[in-house]
């Protein structure tokens, strides 16, 4: 077995994800790796996308390609990389994990595309956010990848929850975890860049990547709905004044909390 791994910058990650699904459509491992993103792929030598092809894909956003042999364990060992997280009253957590105790929100998701399982900085930072709000009326989960923000706003209450992204591996692993959570979740494939802004919920969930965050701010919201609460993060700590400033300038909102952990950063905007 072999493990074809690509690096790119942070900032590049958005277009390699999706140039690497489009070679490989089978679901992708990400792993944070400070100052790049990495991706990777396993399969048998014919199986893999062809170096060639993933240079032209990806062309200037690549950094570096990793090709390295995998022990037979390697599904457990893949297994063994996601972890349960606790965040609030969620337990966040893969379908073989044990259940937590009865008090505990129970949120199944399986990374089996390699969305993740809600470890990554970002994920958990939006969980900290949407838990300061009062769980009550419609959300809107932008870029919804394997669900976990919209099905963990549906637990705590909110509710109705729709969700888009551009993957369809995403819709389908995003409908797949909210039947699995038997929560109702409506998820629609729509891509920011192609098919214009999507209607507004009183809070929208954006872990996106400050291209799209800023493509939000540019292009608003269907029928110039403004959502009452907007959590906003896939951003380098960095980048947040820009994005911030940028939100709050087109849909007349006010940050009212911003949360980093490692290099990331997450934003509560409000009305």
């Amino acid at each position: 077995m072999i493990r074809l791994a690509i690096r790119v910058r942070h900032q590049d990650a958005e277009l390699a994800l999706a140039e690497l699904l489009a070679l490989a459509p089978h679901g992708v491992e990400e792993v944070d790796l400070g100052d790049r993103v990495e991706f990777a792929v396993y399969g048998v030598p014919g199986e893999l996308p062809v170096l060639p092809d993933l240079e032209a894909a990806i062309g200037g956003a690549l950094v570096e390609v990793v090709t390295t042999e995998v022990a037979d364990d390697w599904a457990e060992r893949w297994r063994d990389f996601h972890k349960p997280i606790d965040v609030g009253p969620l337990h966040v957590r893969a379908p073989w994990h044990p259940a937590p105790a009865p008090e505990r929100l129970d949120v199944v998701i399986d990374p089996g595309q390699a969305f993740g399982t809600g470890g990554h900085h970002t994920t958990r930072l939006c969980l900290e956010l949407l838990l300061e709000l009062e769980p009550a009326g419609a959300v809107m989960d932008v870029g919804c990848g394997s669900g976990v923000l919209g099905i963990a706003a549906e637990k705590l209450g909110f509710g109705p929850v729709r969700g888009i992204d551009h993957e369809v591996a995403s819709v389908a692993a995003t409908t797949e975890n909210a039947r699995v959570n038997d929560v109702p979740f409506g998820v629609l494939r729509h891509d920011l860049l192609t098919d214009g802004p999507v209607g507004s919920a009183q809070t929208v969930l954006a872990n996106l990547l400050r291209p799209l965050l800023l493509r939000i701010a540019r292009d608003g919201f269907a029928g110039g709905g403004t959502p009452q609460n907007l959590i906003a993060s896939g951003l380098l700590e960095t980048e947040a004044d820009e994005v911030s400033a940028a939100l709050c300038d087109a849909l007349g909102l006010q940050e009212a909390e911003r949360r980093v952990s490692g290099e990331w950063a997450a934003l509560l905007l409000v009305a």
